[in-house]
Formats: structure tokens, C-alpha cells, sequence
């Protein structure tokens, strides 16, 4: 009896450890391949400019989706990276922009008014 108990008990840890291997199946097929940093810095969303506060570095936007950032469209306050974008906006005006997630705040860092 006390072979077959050593035979089970040793079958038991083996195979634990035989499982516990990570896989190496490629799945990469089921996920489509991230976006580059290169591409994520250059996607451009399009908006309407609804407040500008140079006080603060913020501006207001009703904005149609940021793929980049994986956001439907809203209206939503931004901070801008640099405060001399807003030197030539004003509310009303229809903007190009782009976006980005800088130290856990949504950022605008390029934005032009669009002609």
C-alpha cells in the first residue's frame, strides 16, 4: 500500500508541474496588432471648440471619437501641452487635435483650426 501511495503521490506532483508550463501556442491570430507609437501620435480627431481657458491651459471640446485613446465622442475639458495653442481659438471654431494619456491626464498636444 504504501508503494502505490508513493507511486499516486509522485504522479500527482509530476503532472502538476507539467501543467503549470506556460504555453507555447501562438495566438497571436486572434488579436489585431497594436497601433504604433508613431501612429498613435499622429491620429488627428476632429471637434468644435466650446471654451477656451488660457488662465488655465484647458479647453473645452465636443469631440467625435479618439481612437487612440479608445474614447467615444463627448464633450470634455482638456489641458493643452503647450497654453500658446489657445491663442487662436475661440469657441465655435471647428478644430483638428490630437490627444494623448500624459502622467494620467488626457492632453491635447497639437490642435489647428480646420479650413
Amino acid at each position: 500500500m504504501k508503494l502505490y501511495s508513493l507511486v499516486v503521490g509522485t504522479a500527482m506532483t509530476l503532472s502538476g508541474a507539467a501543467f503549470a508550463q506556460t504555453s507555447t501556442a501562438d495566438h497571436s491570430a486572434h488579436h489585431p496588432p497594436a497601433a504604433s507609437a508613431a501612429a498613435a501620435a499622429t491620429a488627428t480627431s476632429e471637434g468644435e471648440v466650446r471654451k477656451v481657458d488660457k488662465e488655465q491651459g484647458k479647453v473645452t471640446l465636443k469631440h467625435g471619437p479618439i481612437a487612440n485613446l479608445d474614447m467615444p465622442g463627448m464633450t470634455m475639458i482638456f489641458k493643452v501641452a503647450d497654453p500658446k495653442m489657445l491663442d487662436n481659438l475661440k469657441p465655435g471654431d471647428k478644430v483638428k487635435f490630437a490627444a494623448s494619456n500624459k502622467d494620467g491626464a488626457i492632453t491635447v498636444t497639437a490642435i489647428e483650426v480646420a479650413r
